[in-house]
């Protein structure tokens, strides 16, 4: 006891008493104030906490706390529920300070032509940032985050070529009602030797460098009644726009990978591939999912992507 006191007083670290081997020592180290007044203080937040906002499970449901309830718009119609985060974000979304704003610039879009808004900037700006975004939900997971699109499956955006047209408008059109490409396979319609020659002449078409003497024959194969392909393609081999049919002389390709081919029989092999098989893909309609205006922007923000005007 008189150890514990000298001890107390000389300043030293105080011990419990207890020791083990003779030499080894329990010290005494209280807590420092300033960390039990934080420890007091968590509690105490913890506590009002609780009183405040949803918590603790009681059964089947749960305590709601005491904050004011939020109203917000579901499907119309008004929802009034006791105070939580979804719903602190759905009124936010729906009437905080950025959704007032963003509704008056949609109000804008909605009321202003193509051209108006393609020549205002702020108005501009505001279309990339919304369309952007409206992208990358809707759109992206298909063309791709920038609209580069991929080979063999979805059209890429950004290199100025439309099968459907790359107006403003039939950009529109296109998101609003969707599209359907088709193109029948001519596995049974050409003989080996066909098939060869139609493959050469739109190689050809391209500026590849082909046998001229089998593109020649191709060329009657693909203008004549064997082939009908310029029934789509045109007989310059352009395509056109009502059918959705590619132009195959501008050296861009959205389903035989032509141009990651290192030598010609690649290319062949390529175009040859999709002679065979056809072509099939679809494109859904989105007028039941965006509203109006939400095509609208989206509609600019693709061609802005691509600046398409054919």
């Amino acid at each position: 006891m008189s150890e514990q006191k000298t001890s107390k007083q000389s300043g030293a670290v105080q011990t419990t008493g207890h020791a083990w081997d003779g030499d080894i020592q329990e010290f005494n180290n209280p807590l420092p104030r300033w960390w039990l007044w934080s420890f007091y203080a968590t509690v105490l937040f913890s506590v009002i906490y609780w009183v405040l906002f949803p918590a603790w499970p009681v059964g089947k449901t749960y305590t709601k706390g005491v904050m004011n309830d939020i109203t917000y718009e579901l499907n119309g119609k008004k929802v009034t529920t006791h105070w939580n985060t979804r719903a602190l974000l759905m009124r936010d979304m729906q009437q905080g300070e950025d959704a007032v704003k963003q509704r008056k610039y949609m109000q804008k879009v909605a009321s202003l032509s193509f051209s108006q808004v393609l020549a205002n900037p702020e108005m501009m700006d505001f279309t990339r940032k919304v369309g952007k975004v409206l992208f990358a939900d809707n759109c992206a997971a298909c063309h791709g985050s920038g609209g580069q699109g991929k080979v063999g499956l979805f059209p890429n955006l950004v290199d100025d070529d439309w099968l459907w047209g790359g107006s403003i408008s039939d950009i529109q059109a296109t998101i609003t009602h969707g599209r359907q490409g088709f193109m029948p396979s001519f596995r049974t319609a050409f003989t080996k030797k066909q098939l060869d020659d139609v493959v050469d002449y739109v190689l050809s078409l391209s500026g590849h460098k082909v046998d001229a003497a089998r593109a020649a024959r191709g060329k009657r194969i693909f203008n004549g009644q064997t082939g009908g392909c310029y029934y789509c393609h045109t007989k310059a081999g352009t395509g056109m726009k009502s059918a959705g049919s590619a132009n195959l002389t501008d050296s861009i390709w959205t389903v035989a990978d032509v141009n990651g081919q290192r030598d010609l029989e690649g290319k062949r092999a390529e175009v040859r591939r999709v002679i065979l098989n056809g072509i099939s893909r679809k494109m859904p309609a989105w007028k039941d999912r965006l509203s109006p205006v939400e095509i609208k922007l989206l509609s600019l923000y693709v061609y802005d992507l691509g600046g398409g005007k054919k």
